[in-house]
């Protein structure tokens, strides 16, 4: 009989886990109109037509806390980013998480950041994309493990669509981060579909091809 309790919590527990899980992905049947519109531009599979480069400080001056219908037309903008990748991770969606600043973050050096994601959709069977190919390729920061280069980052240029993530709505440190690097915003680069390395030799900005 313990048993049978048992497996039947750890079973209820597993199927709550798991709605929890698709609602926040905004998968779930109990998922909000605003999670599923998210869901719906995160697996967006085609490059913008038209990309426009777009500010640091643009992304503190778009609104928040809006409702839908507002937000959702500044979410069909192609928009080119470029800075320096000063830390990455994986995410538990799948998504490559990248956390941009505008200048070259020094040691010790505190800076606010902007936040693009590239979707499994774009780096799968991409091997040039993958998180190791890409973590070497930026000299970037990886992780919860202080990874160092013997040179600093090196300065990137993003590609992708423009969009708005609600569970970020209010400007705030990030949780893993100390409260002077920020990130600037709940808007983002998502997904990214053009990476671009500025390469020294050339004097110009070279394409990664996934």
């Amino acid at each position: 009989m313990t048993l049978r309790i048992a497996a039947s919590l750890a079973l209820t527990l597993g199927v709550i886990g798991l709605l929890g899980f698709l609602q926040v992905l905004g998968e779930g049947p109990f998922a909000t109109p605003q999670a599923r519109h998210m869901r719906a531009m995160k697996d967006r599979g085609g490059a913008p037509p038209d990309a426009a480069p777009v500010s640091f400080a643009r992304f503190d001056s778009l609104p928040f806390r809006r409702p839908v219908a507002e937000y959702a037309p500044l979410e069909r903008r192609g928009v080119v980013l470029e800075g320096y990748v000063r830390h990455m991770l994986r995410a538990p969606d799948g998504d490559i998480h990248l956390e941009v600043t505008a200048t070259l973050p020094g040691p010790g050096a505190h800076l606010p950041y902007a936040t693009a994601e590239i979707t499994p959709r774009w780096h799968g069977n991409a091997p040039r994309w993958s998180y190791e190919s890409l973590r070497a390729a930026f000299r970037s920061r990886s992780g919860g493990a202080a990874t160092r280069w013997s040179d600093p980052p090196r300065r990137v240029r993003l590609t992708g669509w423009l969009m708005y993530d609600f569970q970020f709505e209010s400007r705030r440190p990030d949780l893993t981060r100390p409260a002077s690097e920020e990130r600037l915003s709940g808007w983002e680069v998502h997904p990214v579909t053009g990476i671009e390395i500025w390469n020294d030799a050339r004097a110009a900005f070279v394409e990664v091809p996934r």
